[in-house]
Order: C-alpha cells, then sequence, then structure tokens
C-alpha cells in the first residue's frame, strides 16, 4: 500500500535514514504525519499521528465515547536514546474506522515491523508496564536493597531479561525517563509512575 510521509524535524519513530522514510511515495491512500497536525481528509483510507507521551485525543478531539475516524495514532517503542526497537504501538479510539487501524498495520508490517493495536491511554501498552519497574528498581538502589549490578544480574538470569532495568534505563537516558514518567504521573496519578529520586536529579542536570 502507497503511503505518503508529511514531517518536520527528526521523527523518533523513524529518524533519518530510517528505510520507512525511503519508502514514502508522494501520496498515498495512506498518510503519516511524524511533527506536523495533522489535517482531516475523509477520502484517505488511513492519516496515521505519531504520538508522544500524549493521548491520540489531544489531538483529535474527544466525545465521550464516540470518538473516532480513520485518524489512527502511532508509536515506535524506543527506549530512551537507544535506536527505535522493531514494534509499533497503534492507537485506536472507539469509533476508529476498521479499514484504518488494516491499512495501518499493512503499511508498517509491509515495512518489516511489528504491531499491536491499544485503545487510547498515555504511554499505551509498553511504558505503562514498564516504567514502574525502573521506578521500583531505582528505589530499591537508593534503599540499598542490593548494588545496580547485583539487581540487574539477578533480572537477566533469574528471570532471563536481555538487560537490567536499571542498566536499560539508564542506557536510554535518566533524564528522558523522568520525562516519560512524569507524564503518565500527571496523568493517572499512580505512585509507580512519580518519577524516582535519581531521574529527578539526571533532569535537573540535564543540559539544553
Amino acid at each position: 500500500m502507497r503511503y505518503a510521509i508529511l514531517k518536520a524535524g527528526e521523527s523518533r519513530s523513524f529518524p533519518d535514514g530510517d528505510p520507512f522514510l525511503a519508502g514514502a511515495a508522494g501520496e498515498g491512500d495512506v498518510v503519516v504525519y511524524c511533527g506536523v497536525p495533522y489535517e482531516a481528509d475523509p477520502g484517505k483510507t488511513a492519516i496515521l499521528v505519531e504520538l508522544g507521551d500524549e493521548s491520540l485525543g489531544t489531538h483529535t478531539g474527544e466525545a465521550m465515547g464516540g470518538e473516532g475516524s480513520n485518524v489512527v495514532g502511532f508509536a515506535r517503542y524506543r527506549n530512551g536514546r537507544d535506536a527505535p526497537s522493531n514494534l509499533v504501538e497503534l492507537v485506536r479510539q472507539d469509533a476508529t474506522s476498521e479499514a484504518a487501524l488494516a491499512a495501518a498495520r499493512a503499511v508498517f508490517e509491509a515495512a518489516g515491523l511489528a504491531v499491536v493495536v491499544c485503545t487510547d491511554q498515555a504511554g499505551r501498552i509498553i511504558d505503562r508496564l514498564v516504567r514502574p519497574k525502573y521506578n521500583a528498581a531505582l528505589r530499591f538502589l537508593d534503599e540499598g536493597l542490593a548494588t545496580q549490578k547485583d539487581m540487574d544480574l539477578t533480572c537477566r538470569l533469574g528471570l532471563g531479561y536481555p538487560d537490567g532495568p536499571i542498566e536499560r534505563v539508564v542506557r536510554g537516558g535518566l533524564d528522558l525517563h523522568h520525562d516519560v514518567t512524569r507524564a503518565l504521573f500527571e496523568t493517572y496519578g499512580g505512585p509507580g509512575y512519580a518519577p524516582a529520586r535519581r531521574a529527578v536529579v539526571a533532569a535537573r542536570r540535564r543540559t539544553p
């Protein structure tokens, strides 16, 4: 399926040089918006809007559970400053067109990406699952439960993780972890999303 991209600046999902950018056409039945306000066009099969930590409703507006059209949100998961992963989270609203979802899935899967679909929740699936775990590990480090090395080793050997939670969040950037968890905390208010102390320090020490 042909897709066009409208982009401003570097996309978090598709950095400059990403093959997905090179595969775009001048126009298509699917239009991908990265860093550009989307334009409603019911004549398109799907309009895909790149998301950060926000809900799709921030862009489309909401109608008390009746929202939805051919506009689909998406975010390619990325651990901070690490390279983007192979996973794209598609975001649907209650009345999202099934044809739009199918077209979005087809475009990304044709590019070799894995696709999952979730409802319109800030943080989507992955960040809502993993950020409290990262915060808990950082708090355990503060409390002296174990060293960073021992906690990461336990998760790798005991749970089969490819890397430990602290090494992973530090590699991606504690300051960026702070930004994500703060946004989730402001949305949901759960204590697990409150940024850990070390993340707060990293954000305050961040250079412009």
